[in-house]
């Protein structure tokens, strides 16, 4: 419950301080700078060397790489027919194919579902919806915002993104079945938990409710997507055709179903991809999921 109170905490917080007149115009970008040279990396050096990983999780696994390439195709082909800005697009993409399975899945998932349930949301976050920014998204996020896309350079971003290297680092621990000294755990544990504090002030100094803006249409796809045509996909997918059940598959489903992943606008925004709905996807986005999850929960409490 803690968890999710500071998440409104730091958003409002975040909006607070845009009042302040001596808080730098800019600070934004440098909080989005500390989460992912500092905070992003110390949370993988953490966790991806403790996974431990089995068949029956590849279905969570699966979800976020899925769900990413059902928003590219999605959000590229609407593009396309729109003649949508790449910058428009780019946003859309990023922010509605990547989910909130940590900072708001934990807790939820925790509660739903116990210890056994959290267990499965680390992974599905770790090898999945983590993974995914690092890779898909930095690749997504280098195109859309070039005019002329450089395979050499978006290459060279990917293999130089500090979460990336931080996944390689503790990926290889992990096939080593090594781990770091516990003194360094536990500095990783310390400085990863700040990504959800400085993440969301990051979000709310940027958030801003313009009646008469331009993006309240794109807001309202994006959030129909992520929300309700993702986790609906999984359901089909899984329940209905796949035939499978059980508690890990419910982890998988709710999973699908978070708000929109705060790093994945943190990263649009870095990327100048529409700064403004990315930051409006996250904070409009977080608390309308909490009544959506519970229209999920209860579809899969009676199928």
């Amino acid at each position: 419950m803690e968890n999710i109170i500071l998440i409104f905490i730091c958003l409002l917080l975040g909006v607070f301080l845009q009042q302040i007149k001596d808080f730098p115009v800019n600070s934004h970008k440098t909080l989005n700078q500390f989460v992912i040279y500092v905070s992003l990396p110390a949370l993988a050096l953490y966790y991806i060397p403790k996974i431990e990983l089995s068949s029956q999780l590849l279905y969570p696994m699966a979800v976020a790489w899925i769900c990413f390439s059902l928003s590219f195709a999605f959000f590229w082909s609407l593009g396309r027919a729109f003649d949508w800005s790449k910058k428009l697009v780019g946003c859309l993409i990023l922010v509605s194919g990547l989910g909130n399975t940590s900072f708001v899945g934990f807790p939820v998932i925790e509660a739903l579902y116990g210890r056994e349930g959290l267990e499965t949301a680390i992974v599905l976050d770790q090898t999945g919806s983590f993974l995914v920014l690092t890779t898909l998204g930095i690749i997504v996020a280098s195109m859309y915002s070039r005019d002329t896309p450089n395979t050499s350079l978006i290459v060279r971003k990917v293999v130089l993104f500090p979460p990336f290297i931080a996944f390689v680092i503790g990926g290889t621990l992990n096939v080593f079945q090594m781990d770091f000294i516990e003194t360094m755990q536990t500095v990783f544990q310390k400085l990863g938990t700040t990504v959800t504090p400085i993440a969301l002030i990051a979000v709310g100094l940027q958030l801003k409710v313009e009646r008469h803006s331009k993006h309240w249409n794109f807001l309202t796809l994006g959030l129909f997507f992520k929300l309700f045509i993702v986790p609906a996909f999984f359901y089909v997918l899984y329940i209905l055709i796949l035939g499978q059940s059980g508690k890990i598959i419910e982890v998988a489903i709710m999973e699908a179903a978070m708000a929109p992943m705060i790093t994945a606008s943190i990263l649009a925004s870095s990327h100048g991809l529409k700064p403004k709905l990315s930051s409006m996807m996250i904070g409009f986005g977080i608390p309308l999921s909490f009544l959506t999850l519970a229209f999920w929960y209860w579809i899969l409490q009676i199928s």
